[in-house]
């Protein structure tokens, strides 16, 4: 989650990101070779770059979503199956959406990062997230398989583990938050936005071999899953969702999740997915514009 102090704690938040950039294997770094290519010109008949999202929802300066980046850099959750921590993936991409949600006109996000022990800091970004008054809250996590799935390999010279037994993402809400109907909708506009995107989210938490992990698939299309005991997402009174981004247990999903390209895929799915949750809950509904309407000529 985030160190949230002020505003947006842009400043600490914004160095966080860029320390976190350093902190992963190669393909979060600049090598030699990535040098090079950054510094050839460009290819004249490459793409232009896609123009950038402008958000439609008319709240959208003053709505606010809080993204909480999972784990702490104290307990940082998974490992990935090249010794990365999982938190932090879990950073580079809630930077990512922060500033593409900015970009698009959401003034008001926050990058919460929270520091400290595990159960502690679950408290923390409930209480943080209900002093800032969020519209929204978006845990970002990235996914790992129980550890009887668990194969080991080597990588760089070190004994690593991995499973590449499941792929995708998946998307949790809780049936004991506060705005129960709320997540379920939020969490059904990312899924759907990332699937529009060619991304797929992993069925197997539907399996009996889950055991205590095993979670019902409250939508089939969406891929959204039911959690009901995720403080997070049960303790918050705001619509609370919890992204799992991808396997970084799984070697191929893991080189592909720390790609600039598949974080701002997803970014722009979530971008996507808070504008409609902002239109959605901005809007008067016609049968209340009209009431009102009804009401003035009445007293005329």
């Amino acid at each position: 989650m985030r160190a949230a102090t002020g505003r947006r704690a842009t400043h600490s938040g914004r160095l966080a990101v860029a320390a976190c950039v350093l902190s992963l294997w190669s393909p979060c770094g600049a090598s030699a070779a990535d040098s090079n290519a950054a510094a050839a010109p460009a290819d004249s008949n490459a793409a232009a770059p896609p123009k950038p999202y402008v958000a439609t929802c008319p709240g959208a300066a003053t709505f606010r979503a809080v993204l909480d980046v999972g784990h702490t850099a104290e307990v940082p959750g998974a490992m990935s199956a090249r010794g990365a921590t999982e938190y932090s993936f879990n950073l580079r991409l809630a930077g990512e959406i922060d500033k593409e949600l900015l970009a698009a006109g959401f003034a008001h996000t926050e990058l919460m990062i929270t520091g400290g022990e595990a159960k502690p800091s679950l408290f923390k970004r409930v209480a943080r997230a209900t002093a800032l008054k969020a519209d929204l809250l978006l845990a970002i996590h990235h996914d790992s398989v129980p550890d009887s799935f668990l194969e080991t390999w080597q990588f760089e010279g070190q004994e690593q583990h991995f499973s590449d037994r499941f792929s995708g993402h998946s998307v949790f809400v809780s049936n004991q938050n506060g705005d129960r109907a709320g997540s379920l909708a939020f969490a059904k506009l990312i899924g759907n936005a990332l699937a529009a995107r060619g991304l797929h989210y992993t069925p197997h938490y539907t399996e009996k071999f889950m055991g205590h992990w095993q979670h019902e698939l409250v939508d089939a299309k969406a891929g959204v899953y039911r959690y009901d005991k995720l403080i997070v997402l049960k303790k918050t009174r705001m619509p609370a969702v919890l992204l799992e981004a991808g396997s970084i247990i799984n070697r191929a999903d893991e080189l592909q999740l720390a790609t600039p390209e598949r974080q701002a895929t997803i970014a722009g799915a979530v971008v996507e997915a808070v504008d409609a949750f902002c239109d959605a809950r901005t809007a008067k509904p016609k049968s209340a514009v009209a009431a009102k309407k009804a009401k003035k000529i009445h007293k005329m």
